[in-house]
């Protein structure tokens, strides 16, 4: 099995109705243990970003929409399609604004 390194991985979903503040504060309730931020507020789609380890940046986006899906669950928000996708890798952030790996 190959070296792991820190994905940044942000979703986006989009639907048919405005997301309540309520809602996101649940959605970044639900990604905060995984490094992650939410937002979205007004508007007829939510984000999040997560942090998560992956050997490429195939496995991080499964990671990152797996993760997703679950907080999204826990959040009690609707299912929507994922409508962007964004990733970066540790490798991709400057040495000077990385952050030490947990643990």
């Amino acid at each position: 099995m190959g070296f792991e390194i820190r994905w940044s991985v942000g979703l986006e979903a989009t639907g048919d109705r405005l997301v309540s503040m309520e809602e996101v504060v649940e959605l970044a309730d639900a990604v905060a243990s995984k490094g992650g931020s939410a937002g979205g507020m007004g508007t007829n789609s939510y984000h999040a970003t997560i942090l998560v380890y992956a050997q490429d940046r195939d496995r991080a986006i499964a990671k990152g929409k797996e993760m997703f899906a679950d907080a999204v669950s826990k959040a009690n928000l609707p299912s929507w399609e994922i409508t962007r996708v964004e990733v970066e890798s540790e490798e991709d952030i400057p040495d000077d604004e990385r952050i030490a790996r947990p643990g």
